[in-house]
This record gives C-alpha cells, structure tokens and sequence, in this order.
C-alpha cells in the first residue's frame, strides 16, 4: 500500500492544491475531506436541481404577477448552503458505510477513514454536524417544504448500500440528488405540480447518466470486490445507454418548460444543454480514466448553463 498520501494529509483522489489546504489547519484536513469540499463538483450537482427548480417556480410565478426578487435570492442561498451541508453530510455518512469497501480500492483507501486519520466516533459527530447545518436551512422553508425534505432522507439511507444489492444504484443517486426538482417548486408555491415532477424525473435521468461515467473510474476494482453499478452492468454499451438517460433528460425538461410556461430564454438555456450532452456522448472514453473524470465534472458547465436560461426567463417574463 501506498502511504504517501497519508502521510501529506491529502487524498489521492482528489486536488493536492485545494483551497482547504491552504486555508485550513491541518487538523481539520480530515473533516473537510470526509465532506469532500477539497471536491466541490459533488455539492455543485446537488446544488443545480434545487436552483431550476427554484427558477422555473419564478419564473412561473412571474408570469401570475407573483415574483419577488428577494424570495427568489433567498431561496438560492438556503439552497446552496443545504447542498454543502447535505452533501457533506451524505459523503460522511457514506464513507462510514463503505469503509471495508474504500480500503480495498486504490482510489479511495488514502481516505480519512480508510487511513485512520480520523475514528467513525469523531466521523458520526461530524456527519450529526453537518445535519444539524441542513436541519436550519431546512427549517428556513414553508411547511409543506419541510415536510418534503425528510421525506427525501429515506433515500438518502438506502442509496450508500444500493451497490451491494443492485446493478443500478446511480438510479438511487439519482432519486436523491435530484430531489431539489422538487424542494424548489415547493419553496416557492408549498405545494408540487407536474412541471416539478418532470424536471425531477429529468434530473433523475441526468444523474444516471453523469455518475455511469463516473463509475468507470473504479470498474476495475468494483469488480474484483463484487460492486455493483451501472458502469459495469452498461460495459461496452455504455454510449447507447448514455443516449437513452440523457435524451430522457432533455424530454423531460422540456415537458417542465412547457407545462411552467417558461419564456424563451429557458429554451435556449436547453438547447445548450443538448449540446453539451450530446458532446460527452460522442467523445466518451471509457477506457480513459481522465476523461471520464473530465467529463463527469463537465456536467457542472451543463448545469449553470441551463440555470442561467431559466434565470434569464424569469427576467423577461
């Protein structure tokens, strides 16, 4: 086993020049890293559900003559500060339920737990921390909101062990990183509609198709352990299923646009999106690590492109 990195702090998993090394004491290192802010992609694709959501809810509202721009701009900061919290929380939670499994893999093994720098007691306490973060923001919404919220906890429990009894668990990802499709909606108005259902089941699709890329990263050795995953279930057929999910995706969005009666500016934010999707299709490696890696994180540009369009149609409509 390679102990250089455990000897330096860091992970091998991720960037060696990150902020938190730079901004943070050494001893908080570990807790960082348990909440992969030194990977701020994860938090980021949480983060994108949550803010079209949120959008299309204005811009819907706008259109009735009900928009505030205060409403909205509060809205997006709750939801950015609960996808750090929550993602930190969840990738806690998810090291403590995977750590045999992250020492048998050589990407993750130089992780906190994994590592011994830090023990599961002082890793519960932090994952209760976090919680706690997102239990507030929660909490800033209207009732029906916070309702729906803890209701999305239950697939946040099953998703860490999907991988242990099914070949699909970036489908149970998908359920709860995409579950801010619906928590924008219901901040705005405290109820749901079917605009919210499809961008939920859009982002569903989008998930599956983003983490299935990401999943060839570990192929290899999920294998040899008997993970389960997408990755290894799609094989060779990969770029046909990646069709599949994200053509779903972009169907499904713009039933949302059409039944939100989005303005035009959120077509255009969609075509774009097509446009991106269509590109990790067609230049998708497998066998490439790197750019899987690359174009795993690329679904970050697709997502701020596509808020953008709905955030520009809220301007207009």
């Amino acid at each position: 086993m390679n102990f250089s990195f455990f000897d330096n702090g860091r992970v091998a998993d991720a960037p060696s020049g990150n902020w938190v090394y730079r901004a943070l004491p050494r001893g908080l290192w570990p807790y960082a890293q348990l909440a992969r802010w030194d990977r701020p992609i994860g938090w980021q694709l949480l983060m994108w559900p949550c803010f079209w959501s949120a959008t299309l809810a204005a811009g819907a509202a706008a259109s009735a003559g009900q928009f505030s721009l205060s409403r909205l701009t509060w809205h997006l900061f709750l939801f950015f500060a609960g996808a750090v919290a929550m993602r930190g929380a969840g990738c806690t939670y998810n090291d403590l339920v995977d750590h045999e499994i992250d020492m048998a893999v050589a990407r993750t093994r130089s992780r906190p737990l994994p590592s011994g720098r830090v023990t599961r007691l002082q890793a519960k306490v932090f994952m209760v921390l976090q919680t706690v973060v997102g239990l507030l923001v929660l909490l800033s919404f209207n009732g029906f909101s916070i309702v729906l919220g803890v209701l999305s906890l239950a697939i946040v429990a099953i998703y860490p062990f999907a991988k242990r009894f099914t070949d699909w668990p970036q489908f149970f990802l998908g359920l709860a990183f995409s579950w801010g499709a619906l928590m924008g909606w219901a901040a705005e108005f405290g109820s749901l509609s079917v605009a919210a259902v499809a961008l939920y089941v859009g982002s569903i699709a989008w998930t599956i198709g983003y983490d299935t890329i990401y999943a060839h990263l570990d192929k290899e050795d999920d294998a040899l352990i008997g993970v389960r995953s997408t990755a290894l279930y799609f094989g060779r057929n990969t770029r046909i299923w990646l069709t599949l999910f994200y053509g779903i995706t972009l169907l499904a969005f713009a039933v949302a646009l059409i039944l939100a009666g989005a303005a035009w500016p959120a077509w255009l934010g969609l075509l774009a999106a097509l446009v991106l999707l269509g590109y990790q299709i067609i230049v998708l490696d497998i066998h490439d690590p790197a750019q899987c890696l690359a174009l795993f994180k690329f679904n970050h540009t697709v997502g701020a492109i596509f808020f953008a369009g709905l955030l520009l149609a809220v301007a207009v409509a």
